[in-house]
């Protein structure tokens, strides 16, 4: 699959696969990365650059460099024994078919499938007697299976269809009108779209959201302004109104417009950081009507949900850090005049609505529980769901006759339930025939205690008769920021690292949203280090039970969980063998000058706001933290040379400072996947190449010659 490159060989494989020594088989040959005298002066401190020319993604000297780099490690990685067979057994147990919930537009039912294999989801359709149709297949989009669905909505009818397109796992997408009987073109192709939903104005056309093209490269300049447009059908793009953005008074990183389901009002949504937003609303059914403010200060998580008639319904963070429901009316829509619906608790809600109802889940440890509401706020039912886990989705129309939601947790694949929401009766609508035994495995939640004294929830997932022998081994995964919470939720790729004996191992660090908005505080700007700490304590206490040791313990997370990687390998690389930062933020002193980075600011704050900030960030961040004379874990950092939201240059100068100044014998190597992106639309063809090579990595630096159970491999060719 990869061509082979030359390695010098500078000793024999270790005999005994169940030795954790570490392997001294290749000693790697890291391309020359030349050094620049560049330096930036913060608050009379300079400091050195001498990567920044990484930076340029569109020199020939970088490209140079990828190439270099990639050869390297791609050689490296064909080198592992068992690579191929790692990549046989993804293969095999990714290859069932998968389905998304339905949903009804116009005359056709809607949904989405992957026949197992293919590298992108196609949408498919039935009619009223049940005919099955392609509606849209993203795999003859491209020829490599790199672009990829990023969007679809309907007309309010359901007649025409707007979808988005991301090219190469890039951010900036295209947005296709077509007829939805006909699937034919309709009008413009809309491009330079970013950050956006597509939202219609009944049938008329839709609002979407972007910047202006950034001066210099696109994937990687600044971009800070965000606009609302609307376009009308049959109409140049050039004559797009902008609807809200492009003055000095609604200047904004991030603005959102959508309409409410009934079509009467236009909500707008605009805010400068990641965290607290701005809202607004307009009375479509009113010519000439104001844009009236909800909230005009970015204090609180805001946002409509529904309306029915003039009143609206809100879910908010204000003076409710774990969110609550209120409604009140168009007239004078500003908090003095809310009334509250459904009241805080002491757990974090997720609002959603459907059939009438209001769909109330609730995370109690990061577990879901779920209770169906009327609009008067009273509680109709809890959900019976298949047990703890995972259960989201609660969404539908007012007309829906059932809501569908999916379920799943770490051992148990995703299925999709069906909710007769009347009687709240719950049927399983479908489930995956995949090549996996969920009943082999288990998942349990423990509660460790952090450096602070902290109680910090992990659910750690591993076969059954497991032996706490501290020789398992293990991956820590873990994200840590902006509010995202770590649910139980089924990775078929991890499903094959636990056929191996395998441990995963998920905390629910500070920075995310499980508690709410003190536990995402607590781990933002000058509380940052908790989330380390946070991190390091779940790894230390994985040791200390006995479910591994620091010979068989692989650390992981992506983008802010590249971070937190980077971060604890370089604060305690004796922690861990294996080290797999993922398209991370790496570079704290300069994250905010790169496309929308300095919206992160709520989380980070930014080298130049203070000296005391510039200090605390100085002191974490992994590209400055790399210090010579010590020795670092194996390590793979993985990044996609499109990625337009946490650019590669932030891979690309901690892998340098790496390979120049690790004293041990681990690899430490890059890998750079062309024509990708952040993540997302990634084909499965190259998700799979990616989970052999991590986990093949893993396991070899952790001291294995082959793998730790062969036992499921054998089955599979027998």
């Amino acid at each position: 699959m990869y061509k082979i490159y030359t390695l010098i060989v500078a000793a024999a494989l270790v005999a005994s696969c169940d030795t954790t020594e570490q392997k001294k088989d290749l000693a790697l040959k890291y391309p020359a990365t030349k050094k620049v005298d560049t330096s930036d002066t913060y608050f009379g401190k300079t400091i050195k650059d001498p990567y920044r020319w990484l930076e340029d993604d569109r020199s020939a000297e970088t490209e140079s460099w990828v190439k270099a780099q990639n050869e390297v490690t791609f050689g490296y990685l064909e080198e592992i024994p068992f690579r191929d067979q790692l990549e046989e057994r993804l293969k095999d147990l990714w290859n069932y078919e998968k389905i998304t919930s339905p949903y009804k537009e116009g005359d056709y039912t809607y949904y989405s499938k992957n026949n197992g294999l293919q590298n992108q989801y196609v949408v498919y359709r039935k009619d009223a007697e049940g005919n099955e149709e392609v509606f849209l297949d993203p795999n003859t989009f491209s020829e490599d299976g790199t672009t990829s669905l990023a969007g679809l909505s309907f007309s309010d009818n359901g007649k025409l269809a707007a979808y988005a397109i991301s090219e190469g796992g890039s951010d900036w997408r295209k947005i296709i009108v077509i007829d939805a009987e006909t699937k034919e073109r309709v009008g413009d192709t809309i491009t330079d779209v970013k950050f956006s939903g597509i939202s219609w104005k009944e049938n008329e056309g839709f609002f979407y959201s972007s910047y202006d093209k950034p001066e210099g490269s696109e994937l990687s300049a600044k971009t800070d302004q965000h606009k609302l447009y609307y376009h009308k059908l049959g109409t140049p793009q050039a004559e797009d109104e902008v609807i809200f953005g492009g003055t000095e008074a609604q200047k904004h990183r991030y603005v959102q417009g959508r309409v409410t389901e009934d079509n009467r009002f236009l909500v707008i949504s605009a805010a400068n950081s990641t965290a607290g937003n701005k809202l607004f609303v307009k009375d479509l059914s009113v010519e000439n009507a104001p844009l009236k403010t909800i909230m005009g200060e970015e204090v609180s998580e805001t946002g409509i949900f529904d309306s029915k008639g003039t009143t609206l319904y809100l879910v908010t963070d204000l003076d409710a850090s774990n969110k609550r429901i209120v409604k009140t009316d168009i007239d004078d829509p500003a908090p003095d005049n809310w009334t509250e619906v459904i009241p805080e608790t002491e757990h974090v809600l997720s609002a959603s609505k459907g059939a009438g109802y209001i769909f109330a889940e609730y995370m109690i440890d990061a577990v879901s529980k779920v209770y169906q509401y009327d609009y008067d706020g009273n509680r109709v039912r809890e959900i019976e769901l298949p047990g703890i886990g995972s259960a989201g989705n609660f969404n539908g129309k007012e007309d829906a006759e059932f809501i569908y939601y999916s379920y799943a947790n770490y051992n148990t694949p995703g299925s999709i339930y069906k909710l007769e929401p009347d009687s709240g009766d719950s049927e399983l609508y479908w489930k995956p025939n995949i090549n996996f035994d969920s009943e082999k495995y288990t998942s349990e939640q423990v509660f460790y205690t952090s450096k602070d004294g902290t109680k910090v929830p992990m659910i750690i997932t591993y076969k059954k008769g497991l032996e706490k022998n501290g020789n398992n081994p293990t991956i820590l995964y873990g994200y840590g920021g902006f509010n995202v919470s770590l649910t139980p939720s089924f990775s078929t790729a991890m499903a094959v690292w636990l056929e191996q004996g395998g441990i995963y191992a998920v905390p629910n660090i500070r920075g995310g949203g499980e508690y709410g908005k003190k536990w995402h505080d607590a781990g933002t700007k000058m509380q940052k280090q908790n989330v380390f700490d946070d991190f390091i304590a779940a790894g230390e206490f994985l040791i200390e039970e006995n479910y591994t040791s620091s010979d068989r313990l692989a650390i992981r997370g992506g983008s802010n969980g590249g971070l937190l990687v980077g971060a604890t390998m370089t604060q305690r690389p004796d922690l861990m063998k294996v080290a797999l930062p993922a398209v991370g933020v790496l570079d704290m002193l300069r994250y905010h000058t790169f496309t929308a980075g300095a919206g992160w600011a709520y989380d980070y704050g930014t080298s130049e706001q203070s000296p005391e900030m510039f200090e605390y960030l100085l002191n974490y961040s992994p590209v400055h933290n790399v210090k010579e004379g010590k020795s670092y874990p194996a390590t793979l950092i993985t990044t996609g040379d499109h990625d337009d939201r946490v650019v590669p240059a932030h891979s690309f100068k901690f892998a340098a400072e790496l390979q120049e100044k690790q004293s041990g014998t681990a690899p430490v190597l890059i890998r750079i996947e062309t024509n990708a992106g952040h993540g997302a639309g990634t084909p499965v063809s190259k998700t799979i190449e990616q989970y052999a090579d991590i986990f093949s990595f893993t396991l070899y630096n952790m001291g294995y010659e082959e793998l730790p159970d062969r036992s499921v491999l054998k089955e599979l060719k027998d």
